[in-house]
């Protein structure tokens, strides 16, 4: 495991996830309305807006708290918000993709910033580091839907570039151009994904030692506890002594 999903891991295995339910559901629920205002709010129409309430439903978001989001948006009630990718250093010369929906892009960019400065790393412009990651789409499914060969299979035939198999189930890579076909021939032959998005995958991964991989971890802690971020993606990768240290 390396990257991302495996600071996703230590956050599981310290019981963090069910501590941020409810924020959770804020940042789920804003991502469901911006959906819905800027396609149309019927996901079959609308990709995103459809990739948004797979994400909503995989964190077993109430199917109220769901409608009421996209009614937001119909009704015109919906806040405006910007989209702003931040790109940075952190700890360890990591690279950091912030994304983030605020109505207040001064308040956002300067606590981005004080976080980035505090873990001892640095903003940067953008573009600076995401040209170290690739933007695809990914469709994820749980172990119990297929064997690794039949997933494999599955996914050659319905077009994607790349699949990865392990005991927590299988990731599906498809480019952005052929994402959305991808997902839906694998959707006719195994149900909903609990997962359907795009994201940042970092083309090679750094390794840090266990100081860097504390204050990392801190960084993306915070970065991911403050109401405005979305998603954070980071090229490390640290070893499984250090994940032990800490506590994971």
């Amino acid at each position: 495991m390396a990257g991302h999903s495996q600071f996703k891991n230590i956050m599981h295995r310290k019981g963090r996830q069910d501590a941020m339910k409810s924020k959770l559901f804020g940042k789920l629920a804003r991502e469901i309305t911006v959906s819905a205002k800027l396609g149309t709010p019927d996901p079959a129409m609308n990709p995103r807006l459809r990739a948004a309430i797979i994400a909503a439903r995989a964190e077993n978001m109430p199917k109220d708290n769901i409608e009421r989001a996209i009614k937001k948006a119909s009704g015109g009630e919906a806040e405006t918000y910007d989209e702003i990718r931040y790109e940075g250093y952190g700890p360890g010369g990591v690279a950091v993709i912030v994304e983030v929906l605020t109505d207040n892009r001064n308040r956002t960019a300067s606590d981005v910033r004080s976080y980035f400065t505090k873990s001892g790393g640095n903003l940067a412009e953008t573009g600076a580091v995401s040209f170290m990651f690739d933007r695809l789409g990914v469709i994820e499914y749980g172990p119990e839907v297929a064997s690794a060969d039949a997933m494999l299979e599955a996914a050659i035939e319905a077009g994607a570039d790349d699949v990865v198999s392990s005991e927590g189930g299988h990731e599906i890579y498809a480019s952005q151009e052929t994402y959305r076909d991808v997902a839906k021939a694998l959707e006719a032959t195994f149900g909903e994904p609990r997962k359907a998005a795009l994201v940042w995958k970092p083309q090679n991964s750094v390794a840090v030692d266990d100081e860097q991989a504390e204050k990392l971890f801190k960084l993306i802690e915070t970065l991911e506890e403050h109401d405005d971020v979305q998603h954070v993606y980071a090229n490390f990768e640290v070893s499984e002594a250090a994940m032990a240290k800490m506590g994971a």
